[in-house]
């Protein structure tokens, strides 16, 4: 099963959802409800024991939300695509009931941050870049106030969200975002070993175990998703967020209408 945007296939019981939207794979309804299709594919299919998400396109795992299309949204349509990223996204991740590893290489930025941290485990190219530059273009990156501060700590938290500083691998590392390094030619064969080990265990023990575990680390995170998506929503229709997208779009400097 294969989309415009999204490549799925199944090797030796993994199956492996790759985004394949250039330039970026941009984040639209589209992609989005492709990728929840293959998730709900590997979900459905008692075959598949892992699933690997990751890039087709070289030097670029996931640029976020398409923010052309975004920006040329109505309200409805910009909440939906919010929920999405944020609530269905999570909640398919949520029952998938198998491991799931995010391959990544190139940049992950913004929603790109949000789908891999909706995984399991991040294996990453040790030349891969993050990022979260939400308010800098208009934006606010709500999701990750709830999560990120969880597993960096509230001070370094700060630091990448309110900066949006590009950060490299080897701090994601260090920060506990990231599991695992790889040279950048090897991080799909690493993802794929880690996949067969996670595959070799019992599927009824593995699917208890990763609900559970979900559920002791939840600590309300579910809960948070609603007030984050209509903080975004109501953002978007702010005229500093009109200005910062258009900007962003038209690769200028936004000039912020509300000093």
């Amino acid at each position: 099963m294969s989309s415009k945007t999204i490549q799925y296939v199944v090797k030796d019981s993994v199956a492996e959802i790759l985004f394949n939207n250039p330039p970026v794979n941009g984040l639209s309804h589209e992609v989005m409800d492709a990728l929840m299709a293959a998730l709900s594919r590997a979900r459905d299919d008692a075959q598949v024991r892992a699933v690997i998400i990751a890039s087709a396109i070289p030097g670029r795992f996931c640029g976020g939300l398409d923010l052309g299309v975004f920006l040329d949204s109505t309200p409805a349509q910009k909440h939906a695509m919010v929920d999405k990223l944020y609530a269905k996204l999570c909640d398919l991740q949520f029952d998938l009931g198998k491991p799931c590893i995010a391959a990544i290489t190139g940049a992950a930025r913004g929603g790109g941050m949000s789908l891999a941290i909706s995984c399991d485990m991040m294996v990453a190219a040790d030349n891969s870049t993050f990022g979260y530059p939400e308010l800098d273009i208009g934006l606010v990156p709500a999701i990750h106030y709830a999560t990120l501060h969880r597993i960096v700590g509230r001070y370094r938290a700060f630091d990448l969200l309110f900066t949006g500083r590009v950060f490299s691998a080897q701090e994601a590392a260090s920060l506990g975002l990231v599991s695992r390094l790889a040279p950048e030619d090897q991080v799909m064969a690493e993802a794929r070993k880690v996949a067969q080990v996670l595959a070799s265990k019992s599927p009824q023990l593995m699917a208890l175990g990763k609900t559970a575990f979900t559920r002791a680390i939840d600590s309300d995170y579910r809960k948070g998703i609603a007030a984050a998506v209509d903080l975004v929503s109501t953002t978007t229709g702010m005229e500093d967020s009109v200005e910062g997208l258009k900007a962003f779009v038209e690769k200028r400097k936004p000039v912020w209408k509300n000093p």
